[in-house]
């Protein structure tokens, strides 16, 4: 939901993304810290327990396999005393313990919350959790190479409104780096722009597929010192016929790879040519991959071929970093939204007042994020493992 103009969101927002640089390099890691500066939209007359400790609480529920407001009020109502405290409950000077926040209490809260202030406090975090670490000795760049992509939430549609949809950007190795709610009757192209304003793109590249091949997305990236790596499809018919036209029998085999899984044979192939007359700003190359897949259970053979340009020359990526750029985009779908739908149960769902089906979008990002982050690929059984001890999501987010 979008903040009023006299709303003060735009300056906490601007506060968060500016956060890491204040503090020490071993309370960045603290989750609290984080939480504490997204703004409370409940009346200071009505508050018994402080937002950032439900956030906290309501986040390190979801870690352990919360999918629904109950099951998160569930686990807070169980937690002990002590990681109550943790999370900042207060102890009430009458009875000497910490009292536990009804159910209702938490979904008053998520339901108000501005999802792009609790975005941008968890994206922050995990951005902070994993700082990008130099490698001056290296001979070549190391480059930071994020998907952006959408998805839309099907549980939250009603009678009379459609599905949210939320863009995405992730980096390859499965962390979420920001993410944003596209506006009700609009698409993702607006939201671009917005959704990478944040974050430091200087020498970053970017997939994306064909919806956000657009001539001012490709000016802002390499005016914000990023590069691109798009694909090109029929809806830009001027641009896919020249790159589509070219002589590509005649260009050698940049990268090949093959590949055996999921009950089909899979090659493909990569070229890439030089050419710096593309009807597309800081287009250097054009890029073709054809995939050769057959299934095996039934022999049936599909060839596609899918073109692409880059705003990388030859130089900067060999055909190989480019394969893996253009495979490991889909990423996004394999580690993100396919584990939010089927291990989170997010399509299934049936949350859809108010900003809650958002937020608890977004309390799902750092619970499959910070499992990325610590090595872990399962992430059904990383959330069983954290759910069996109440230390372990206070130790995963540097709680304790």
């Amino acid at each position: 939901m979008p903040a009023r103009t006299s709303s003060f969101i735009p300056a906490a927002l601007e506060q968060l993304g500016s956060q890491t640089a204040s503090f020490a390099p071993d309370e960045v890691v603290d989750l609290r810290r984080f939480l504490s500066r997204v703004p409370d939209p409940r009346d200071v007359r009505g508050r018994r327990y402080p937002a950032a400790a439900l956030l906290c609480a309501a986040v390190a529920a979801v870690l352990t396999g919360a999918r629904s407001l109950l099951a998160i009020s569930e686990w807070i109502t169980d937690a002990p005393q002590q990681v109550l405290g943790t999370f900042g409950f207060a102890i009430d000077p009458l009875t000497g313990f910490r009292p536990v926040p009804h159910a209702a209490t938490v979904r008053r809260l998520l339901h108000r919350i501005d999802g792009d202030a609790l975005d941008a406090a968890l994206c922050a975090y995990l951005q902070a959790r994993t700082p990008l670490v130099s490698q001056p000795e290296a001979k070549r760049t190391v480059r930071r190479v994020i998907a952006v992509d959408g998805k839309v939430v099907r549980g939250s549609r009603t009678r009379t409104a459609t599905a949210i949809q939320l863009l995405a950007a992730m980096d390859h190795h499965g962390v979420v780096l920001a993410q944003r709610q596209i506006a009700a009757k609009s698409n993702e192209i607006p939201s671009f722009q917005p959704l990478l304003g944040p974050l430091d793109l200087e020498n970053a590249v970017l997939t994306t597929d064909a919806l956000h091949t657009q001539h001012d997305h490709g000016a802002y990236l390499i005016g914000r010192g990023a590069h691109y790596v798009a694909v090109v499809k029929k809806n830009h018919p001027g641009l896919y016929a020249q790159v589509a036209e070219l002589p590509w029998r005649d260009i050698p085999l940049g990268h090949r790879a093959r590949e055996r899984a999921h009950h089909r044979d899979e090659v493909r192939r990569l070229k890439g040519a030089a050419f710096s007359h593309l009807d597309y700003p800081g287009a250097r190359q054009a890029i073709q991959v054809v995939r050769w897949r057959r299934e095996m259970s039934t022999g049936k053979l599909t060839i596609e071929r899918v073109y692409l340009i880059t705003s990388l020359s030859v130089f900067d990526a060999t055909c190989a970093e480019l394969a893996t750029w253009i495979r490991g985009h889909w990423g996004i779908e394999n580690l993100l939204h396919h584990v939010r739908d089927r291990t989170l149960r997010e399509d299934d769902s049936k949350i859809r007042t108010g900003t809650l089906p958002r937020a608890m979008a977004s309390l799902r990002n750092p619970a499959i994020s910070v499992f990325r982050q610590d090595g872990k690929t399962n992430i059904a059984a990383a959330l069983r493992h954290t759910s069996r001890d109440y230390r372990r999501p206070l130790r995963i987010l540097g709680l304790t």
